[in-house]
């Protein structure tokens, strides 16, 4: 009998441990969770009536992926609010709409005349060199301009990855874009054609943005945590960080932190890479090392509560995001309240101020007193928020997310490289394979395919 050994207690390890147990119930599987709950950044704190979000705050529903396992599990799914499809951008100062249609774009204050103009010459502009690992603000500023990688494409790489669009690799961030450009030639007369083939089969085709409703669960995405770690019972234990792992003639060998050992079939690494560098350094050097190059900015997460006649703007929308060129001291802010129900005793506003990524990471470790500072700052600014927040609370993310910078595919190459001469060793985290929550559920039922389908008894 198969004995799956599952390092990381995140929606990766425990979305892979559920679909190998519904695969096949006779494998033991035992997920073991450094920290002292499951669910990694999917965790959400209730208090005074405010329910916040530390990390992720939904997911989109154009993937199957996530929604499709919160069915299985018996969730329900909340919706967002149509005010979650308003979102703006900072420009000079102010909240500027983000362009929705192809026609909102052509009137748009976001870009000037000349740079709206520049835009549409995408059309005729050469491609790329395919084997180069690009950076995104690279192919940017080459296909769109430098007005708009500064106000469109710069403050989606902080909203995604919190990232530096200068390192960062646009064919491994966005290779959905990267196939695009080399598959027609051009973004534009990609979506053209993309548009005219949906429509003869009665599909509206793709947009601008990356489509989909934001959807989460009435008592946060902790919800769907929760119902993993229930499901999963005695197979999940926290509070049991993997410190070594070696290679035996059976399997692998793992050693936790209190000194006890487990062996196991199979070991799959379903943790941070920094934390898989340690584990790994003794059994598979060069995988350790390998993961030593993945970065991970450290980004906190500033709540605020305030009555709404506190505020002059009437946050009707998702919120903002800050172009770096704009040099604001926060990345942007999410208008909780208004995207979900719930989310805030009536009368209240709940926004969430996002302060750190690659950029500034050094911002994101002041103490609390400052952050809140910081971010009531900024909404001051921005928002025109008269009067201070009854509520505040600060979430701390010292390693964030994983940085998919140039060279990205490399390491990934050679990881797989290694893997493939140490049977029995899987990775499934967010640091291979993307790192939003519905590309780690779909990636967790791969695994585990590949697992119940590969063992035997």
């Amino acid at each position: 009998m198969a004995k799956i050994i599952i390092a990381g207690g995140g929606m990766s390890g425990m979305s892979l441990a559920w679909y190998i147990k519904k695969a096949r119930p006779d494998y033991e599987v035992t997920v073991l969770e450094a920290s002292d709950y499951a669910g990694g950044k999917a965790c959400t704190h209730r208090e005074d009536g405010f329910l916040c979000e530390k990390g992720v705050n939904g997911v989109l529903d154009n993937k199957p992926s996530t929604l499709g396992l919160a069915g299985e599990l018996g969730l329900s799914p909340l919706k967002s609010n149509d005010a979650a499809r308003k979102r703006f951008v900072v420009k000079d100062s102010r909240l500027v709409p983000l362009p929705e249609s192809p026609g909102s774009f052509l009137t748009s204050p976001l870009l000037s005349l000349p740079a709206r103009l520049r835009v549409i010459l995408e059309m005729v502009v050469p491609e790329g060199n395919p084997d180069i690992d690009e950076s995104l603000a690279d192919f940017a500023r080459r296909r769109l301009g430098k007005e708009a990688f500064e106000y469109l494409i710069d403050p989606m790489s902080s909203g995604i990855y919190a990232g530096d669009p200068e390192r960062l690799s646009l064919k491994s961030c966005f290779p959905r874009i990267y196939e695009l450009e080399h598959g027609y030639g051009s973004l534009i007369r990609a979506m053209i054609r993309l548009k005219r083939e949906a429509a003869k089969k009665g599909k509206s085709g793709p947009g601008a943005g990356p489509g989909g409703v934001l959807t989460s669960f009435r008592n946060g995405m902790s919800e769907m945590a929760d119902r993993l770690s229930e499901s999963l019972g005695s197979s999940l234990r926290t509070r049991s960080a993997v410190r070594n792992a070696i290679r035996t003639d059976k399997g692998w060998e793992v050693e936790l932190e209190d000194g006890k050992t487990m062996r196991g079939s199979h070991l799959v690494l379903s943790c941070p890479a920094y934390v898989a560098r340690d584990i790994m350094k003794q059994s598979a050097p060069e995988l350790s090392e390998a993961a030593s190059r993945i970065p991970y900015p450290s980004i906190s997460v500033v709540c605020l509560g305030f009555r709404k006649d506190a505020i002059k703007n009437s946050l009707n929308g998702f919120g903002f995001l800050a172009p770096h060129c704009e040099n604001r001291k926060i990345l942007g802010a999410l208008w909780d309240s208004s995207v979900f129900d719930n989310r805030a005793p009536g009368g209240y506003h709940l926004v969430r101020c996002l302060v750190g990524g690659a950029r500034q990471g050094e911002i994101a470790l002041l103490p609390d007193e400052k952050l809140v500072d910081v971010a009531i700052g900024e909404c001051r600014q921005l928002m025109g928020l008269e009067k201070t927040p009854e509520f505040t609370k600060v979430f701390r993310w010292q390693h964030a997310i994983p940085q998919y910078n140039v060279g990205h595919a490399r390491i990934i190459e050679s990881i797989e490289q290694e893997l493939s001469t140490l049977p029995g060793l899987y990775v499934r985290c967010n640091w291979i394979g993307g790192v939003s929550l519905n590309d780690c559920v779909a990636n967790s039922m791969k695994t585990a395919s590949e697992i119940c389908g590969g063992t035997g008894n």
